[in-house]
């Protein structure tokens, strides 16, 4: 079973590194097979803004961007057909390896240059949309790692939960487990359901 500590976190209270909550969970009988970081899919991608957009001299289907990240512009060649200025938007700089696989650098683009690139959502690996590129609400923060700001750093632990153990088979439950093992009290979310009159028997 996979397991996010940022959502586990959410119900109890843990201050520990991932490998010592692996080991208090491998004592008390669970097995931690692997622990996974996950966010360096996103390294070298930030927060920009676009500042300018002029068209491309030698193509009349690409922009050239000027995208400002806080402590510098760089100059961007785009072929995206929604770029507009004042966007915020994911800029993946020299050095970025995507999870789409595509390693960034320093290039030329029919005579332009290009120091990164305007990132689509297929691009990054977030979504399914390849009209466009990604378009980031209006606060975001220019110049923050994208990771950081859409909260993509997390660990994932992969939990073995053995057949005398259906109580833990939910986050919940082993939230519960692990609050019992640091004498913690766990947090259990509140729902509010929706009454209707309608029997149920009339969806079946």
């Amino acid at each position: 079973m996979l397991i996010s500590l940022n959502w586990l976190k959410e119900f109890v209270p843990l201050d520990d590194a991932a490998p010592a909550i692996a080991d208090r969970l491998t004592m008390s009988g669970f097995e931690v097979e692997a622990i996974q970081s996950l966010g360096s899919e996103w390294d070298n991608v930030v927060v920009g803004e676009i500042l300018t957009i002029t068209k491309h001299p030698n193509a009349d289907k690409l922009s050239l961007a000027t995208v400002a990240t806080g402590d510098r512009t760089y100059a961007i060649v785009c072929g995206a057909p929604n770029i507009r200025e004042g966007q915020k938007i994911p800029l993946a700089l020299e050095g970025a390896l995507l999870p789409s696989g595509i390693a960034i650098k320093k290039t030329k683009i029919r005579g332009q240059v290009s120091e990164g690139m305007i990132c689509s959502e297929t691009e990054l690996g977030l979504g399914t949309d390849t009209s466009g590129i990604m378009v980031l609400p209006s606060n975001a923060p220019v110049g923050a790692a994208l990771a950081d700001y859409l909260q993509l750093r997390d660990t994932i632990l992969d939990i073995s939960i053995t057949p005398n153990r259906p109580d833990c088979m939910s986050i919940l439950g082993i939230a519960r487990e692990l609050a019992a093992l640091y004498n913690v009290s766990y947090t259990i979310p509140q729902t509010s359901l929706i009454e209707s009159d309608e029997h149920t028997s009339s969806s079946i």
